[in-house]
């Protein structure tokens, strides 16, 4: 009895060795590629700080008359206050989590809607591929900052994060739509996706079954990439001062910044605030945008050690 007790236990230690080998496996990966976990940090740091910072000011400081005006920091004011009183902290802890907000949404949408366009031409070819591919080679020619300016000029008086996020992935599914469809085009024509069609498969259960799961790694990258441009593109919106004045984003603080000549009154904490924010932001995305590029490209994961 003893005997069949140890052989039945045996089994159950499989499971452990794969958890230890997957492990084993997420440790090297992330040796090889410190810049994911650097990356990782500074999202989560920053994350962290808004969420935390949220436990000691409210959103009503975060506008003007909410305290005295051109403080430099103190206990009371940490960062200080700008030209017309908006606590800086207050600003700072909110308008990170409204610009993010803007960059996730509008990147998220820009690569749902470039991967469908993708697959839609690159999977089915024929006349649909031509017509998709010309339609997005013709757009991807196109000034995205000049349409951005008009549209926003004419929806500026309903202008909201929400809108100033759709607004930007109008054109942010041009370049995810160009690259994923030549992923796709190689996949296409992958062995699995032949032996499904054989199996009889249908195309909807071959896209979201064989081909999409492979190519997550790359969706992933694609994402992160494109989050990290719309904030970028919402940040030169609003500086130009086609924002919202009502949700105060960093955008809305760089430029209300420069209306008030904030260079020019020595009010250094409130250039060195919004600032800081976006570089650690941007240096973030970017180092998982390169962290992640080994899972995004099959030749370097063949190449790893």
């Amino acid at each position: 009895m003893a005997v069949r007790s140890l052989d039945a236990a045996r089994p159950v230690a499989a499971p452990a060795s794969r958890r230890g080998t997957g492990l084993r496996e997420l440790g090297r990966y992330l040796a090889r590629n410190p810049s994911l976990p650097i990356g990782l940090a500074m999202l989560g740091l920053l994350l962290a700080f808004t969420l935390v910072g949220q436990l000691w000011v409210g959103w009503d400081q975060a506008f003007p008359l909410s305290g005295p005006p051109s403080r430099a920091p103190s206990q009371r004011f940490p960062l200080g206050t700008d030209a017309k009183g908006r606590n800086l902290l207050a600003v700072v802890v909110y308008g990170t989590l409204l610009t993010f907000k803007i960059g996730l949404v509008a990147g998220a949408l820009g690569v749902l809607i470039g991967t469908v366009v993708a697959f839609v031409a690159a999977y089915h070819g024929g006349w649909v591929d031509a017509v998709l591919r010309v339609v997005v080679d013709v757009l991807i020619t196109v000034p995205a900052l000049l349409v951005l300016v008009v549209v926003a000029s004419v929806i500026q008086s309903s202008m909201t994060t929400t809108m100033m996020a759709v607004t930007i992935a109008l054109l942010a599914w041009r370049e995810p739509a160009r690259k994923i469809r030549a992923q796709v085009l190689v996949m296409r024509d992958a062995p699995y996706v032949l032996v499904a069609r054989l199996n009889g498969a249908s195309a909807t259960r071959i896209i979201f079954r064989e081909m999409i799961p492979n190519l997550l790694p790359y969706l992933g990258a694609s994402l992160v990439m494109a989050v990290a441009q719309a904030v970028l593109a919402s940040i030169g919106l609003e500086a130009l001062g086609l924002g919202t004045p009502s949700e105060p984003t960093l955008g809305m603080t760089i430029y209300w910044l420069m209306r008030d000549s904030a260079f020019m009154l020595g009010l250094w904490w409130w250039i060195l605030a919004p600032i800081t924010v976006l570089i650690i932001l941007f240096v973030g995305l970017y180092l998982v945008t390169a962290g992640l590029d080994e899972l995004a490209n099959p030749r370097l994961r063949r190449a790893a050690p």
